[in-house]
């Protein structure tokens, strides 16, 4: 049975480590939400550890810089860890999937963002390559400027025909960003559909939750997880065996805003999102 909160010190006894998603959590994009900080810094003040997990393309070290611009302290995260680092990581050794040799990289990316050509940084056993023809996988990092889904239908074509491998940094499929844009997680499930093959390393995959615990106490009834996504922050729990918190006023929020509308209703109207979380609460806030 879903549980109704009314705030993060309903639970705070039962649990050490919160990990916080950030977009639609923590912030917008460029504004710090003024009762996330307040948590965050009561979260802290209760001896928590605390610990976010972004589905971003962005590097670790670069999250970590950008906190203090959106209000955060980021000495009160014990650990930062995102999708696109754990690509980084992945893609930074040499690579061999299914007995072939990966070095020569289709690089799909918004040229006006920092997570573009600084994410090829340190990236020097890779050849990045303009022609997809001549690539042996695919780093999918941002969405090409004023670009839609079906504009990469070409390019997916030859890639499935291929057989490349893609490797997706940031596996949401929209952000609030800009009427809830789409991400590359929607072209890696559009690729997958055509039947290529996609690595995520990101949320829900528990990979990136035993990464970014991997220094705590591992008990997993101590954990809790709070996001706005159902597919990927709630999916992304129940996968690494842990309680959860949605977030109501995300990206997800239409549900909610329906007269009479509730959580339960949904479960029994969409089975495909038969994702429940253990808590639901409007904001993360106390």
């Amino acid at each position: 049975m879903i549980k109704s909160i009314n705030g993060i010190k309903d639970i705070v006894k039962l649990y050490d480590t919160f990990i916080l998603d950030q977009w639609g959590v923590m912030h917008d994009g460029i504004n710090g939400y003024d009762h996330a900080i307040e948590c965050v810094n009561y979260l802290k003040k209760n001896n928590k550890n605390i610990i976010i997990i972004s589905n971003s393309s962005k590097r670790k070290l670069s999250s970590i810089k950008r906190l203090p611009n959106l209000g955060f302290n980021q000495n009160m995260f014990d650990e930062l860890i995102t999708s696109g680092e754990m690509v980084w990581q992945q893609i930074s050794s040499s690579l061999n999937y299914y007995g072939k040799d990966l070095n020569k990289c289709f690089h799909m990316f918004n040229e006006s963002k920092e997570d573009g050509f600084e994410f090829r940084d340190g990236l020097n056993n890779i050849t990045f390559v303009a022609d997809i023809e001549n690539a042996d996988f695919i780093l999918a990092c941002t969405p090409y400027e004023n670009s839609t889904p079906i504009d990469y239908i070409p390019a997916l074509k030859l890639a499935s025909d291929k057989n490349l491998l893609m490797f997706c940094a940031n596996p949401d499929f929209e952000t609030i960003e800009k009427d809830h844009s789409f991400c590359m997680g929607t072209i890696a499930d559009l690729y997958e559909h055509m039947g290529g093959k996609v690595v995520i390393l990101g949320k829900p995959s528990k990979i990136i939750y035993q990464e970014a615990t991997k220094n705590l106490d591992q008990n997993l009834s101590k954990i809790v997880a709070i996001g706005d996504s159902l597919l990927h922050d709630i999916q992304g729990a129940k996968n690494f065996g842990i309680d959860s918190v949605l977030i109501t006023s995300g990206i997800h929020k239409e549900i909610f805003l329906q007269k009479n509308y509730s959580w339960n209703n949904h479960i029994k109207i969409n089975k495909k999102l038969d994702i429940p979380p253990t808590y639901i609460c409007n904001i993360f806030a106390i």
